[in-house]
């Protein structure tokens, strides 16, 4: 992914107001990123655990996000989750379902979709092993990087798709 700066990101969402999309926190040290590394830009808010945000390049331009997580939800350590992005499996609560307001009109009454996404949203880096679950891991498959890459992103773009259009491609 290119690197990306503080008006690209903020132009980016597509299920916020402007006014919220000038509010979020962006993530620190975003210079700093390793962008090479990353097919989204996802991070969470330290400031309000129950947001999490992710940009991702689409063909016609960036496209931003902005989701919820509910909070105080427990899970089980002895239960693992996969993430249906990058399909890492995390024990206890390394996946999280993730639910974002509908682009337009239908967000605007109240209409979300959800999907279970890695808690920290570090999904790029989960795919090439630079960085490990605390507990779960790969599955092992015969794929290369560059087609569990691709896999990735049209998991996500599912997910995109289900926020603009409400229904799966």
């Amino acid at each position: 992914m290119k690197p990306l700066n503080e008006k690209t990101i903020r132009a980016s969402f597509i299920n916020c107001s402007k006014g919220e999309a000038s509010r979020i926190s962006l993530p620190r040290g975003l210079a700093d990123l390793p962008w090479e590394h990353l097919d989204f830009l996802g991070w969470r808010d330290p400031g309000a655990p129950d947001r999490g945000y992710l940009v991702t390049e689409q063909e016609d331009g960036y496209v931003g996000l902005s989701m919820r997580v509910p909070v105080g939800l427990r899970r089980s350590l002895l239960r693992t989750s996969i993430c249906s992005v990058c399909l890492t499996a995390h024990g206890g609560s390394g996946v999280s379902l993730f639910a974002a307001r509908r682009a337009g009109v239908a967000g605007r009454e109240g209409n979300t979709v959800g999907t279970y996404l890695c808690t920290d949203l570090a999904c790029s880096l989960y795919l090439r092993g630079k960085k490990q679950p605390v507990i779960g891991g790969r599955i092992d498959e015969s794929l290369t990087l560059d087609e569990l890459i691709v896999r990735a992103k049209a998991n996500l773009g599912q997910f995109l798709h289900q926020v603009l259009h409400g229904s799966k491609k």
